[in-house]
């Protein structure tokens, strides 16, 4: 029996350890998609307790409270930060098969020192453990990011964003990773969503355009993809609830503007020509400026109407959506491709069961100006989880490149989170070391330890051009 977190952990073939330790471990991380704030690495934050760096923002910790019956006074309320630590700490050890179970416990021995568990008994230490070692000179936002040996960060920015401390942060020579924005343009296109109207208002004043018609609100996001391509940008980021394909002429899509201009909030179905004309229309111009497309869809947004009233939206009340949108998503796609609009592009599904779809999917659209142009991206958000990522792993081994994949990201405010790099790269030497021992990939160490490498870090540092 392996014991719990020792250096072997999910390790159980002589191939796989050899493959982490020697080749996957090394490796620098690149950090493409998350959500940690540049602020907070410009001022080199540091941090009051465990809870304000463990607990705060995290959505899925709150989810796990919750299903422990825990009031939200202890989750996101005016709790004492010792109170809201101990409950977390409570419903920790029900968390088997979970994976923060693990990465919690990575997190805590990685970057505290500790090797035991955490539970109701355990809290009190772990509590002071942590407090302690968070005062240390190695504990603060920039001291995480050096310590966990990573070389780049890609943050994710709103189009009206004045990329204060993305352009501090390019002057400051004391940085020891790259932190570049992502163009994330949701609000400019979720004319279905409240705060539409008021959302074009500014974005209009920061880019300079007045905002009336479907070419204005194009000029505009062009304005903003520029400035952002000046300030190091290397990809954008759609976050859709659901795949839209739909297509209007100009003028039904100039009267559809005229509506949510007028303060009407229009259905989602009628506002997929506009989100697709606009899908379309960026793509396009990620194109001309070399950037990565990364789509995420598939996401049902705020089901239980009561708590986002009371929290508001982002609070972890999202879950995977019921409509894949496939059919959809391959409209988009050939659209882009036949009026030659598709950019370097990585997809991703909410729905575990969409793998196979994708990865046949992105095989119908590769191209020759990089290796594995179109990407089946990292499990997401409710897979990312052991079985989440050996299945999608084992899915894109069986339909496409495994060794042309860019590998993990964080998708997290923590900067404790880094430890996902680790989890994956574990499930990744483990999967590989599986398929070597059974005789299915022949024992050549030199062309595995480049395949692991590469899919850890140097196929992400090619394709997005770091």
């Amino acid at each position: 029996m392996q014991t719990f977190l020792k250096d072997d952990f999910l390790l159980h073939t002589d191939t796989a350890r050899a493959l982490y330790t020697e080749y996957a471990a090394k490796m620098p991380i690149i950090d493409y998609h998350c959500h940690v704030s540049p602020k907070e690495i410009y001022e080199d934050k540091r941090f009051a307790n465990i809870t304000e760096v463990w607990l705060g923002g995290d959505h899925y910790k709150w989810r796990l409270m919750r299903s422990n019956g825990v009031d939200e006074y202890y989750i996101t309320g005016d709790a004492d930060p010792y109170e809201k630590f101990c409950k977390f700490a409570e419903l920790l050890p029900k968390a088997i098969g979970n994976p923060m179970y693990h990465w919690c416990h990575l997190e805590l021995k990685n970057y505290f020192g500790y090797n035991g568990v955490l539970n109701a008994e355990t809290a009190p230490e772990v509590w002071q453990l942590c407090n302690a070692k968070l005062q240390q000179e190695n504990m603060s936002a920039r001291g995480i990011i050096r310590q966990s040996n990573v070389v780049f960060i890609g943050t994710t920015d709103d189009p009206v964003d004045s990329l204060e401390y993305h352009k501090l942060l390019a002057e400051d020579k004391t940085m020891t990773a790259a932190v570049a924005p992502s163009f994330r343009p949701d609000k400019a296109l979720n004319i279905d969503k409240a705060g539409w109207k008021e959302y074009i208002r500014t974005l209009s004043e920061v880019s300079g355009v007045d905002i009336t018609d479907l070419a204005s609100l194009k000029a505009a996001l062009g304005k903003r993809i520029d400035y952002f391509a000046a300030n190091g940008c290397r990809a954008s980021d759609h976050g859709l609830d659901r795949m839209v394909y739909a297509e209007a002429g100009e003028q039904e899509i100039n009267a559809l503007i005229a509506r949510g201009l007028a303060g009407e909030m229009l259905t989602a179905d009628e506002a997929e020509p506009l989100k697709t004309e606009l899908l379309a229309f960026c793509a396009g111009e990620y194109v001309r400026v070399g950037w990565v497309m990364q789509l995420h869809y598939n996401c049902l947004r705020n089901p239980n109407s009561a708590m986002l009233e009371r929290l508001g939206p982002d609070t972890g009340f999202d879950c995977i959506g019921p409509d894949n949108g496939s059919a959809k998503l391959a409209k988009l796609l050939d659209r882009l491709n036949r009026e030659q609009k598709l950019p370097r592009t990585i997809l991703y599904s909410l729905d575990a069961s969409d793998n196979a779809f994708l990865d046949t999917l992105i095989g119908a659209f590769q191209g020759t100006e990089v290796a594995g142009k179109l990407q089946h991206g990292s499990a997401w958000w409710f897979n990312d989880n052991k079985q989440g990522m050996r299945d999608q792993l084992i899915s894109l081994a069986n339909l496409s490149l495994l060794g042309n994949f860019v590998g993990m990201l964080t998708d997290s405010r923590s900067f404790l989170s880094y430890t996902r790099h680790e989890y994956f790269r574990r499930i990744l030497c483990a999967l590989i070391g599986e398929w070597v021992e059974n005789g299915e990939y022949p024992d050549d160490k030199k062309t595995l330890g480049v395949l692991v490498e590469d899919i850890c870090y140097r196929n992400a540092k090619r394709y997005f051009g770091i």
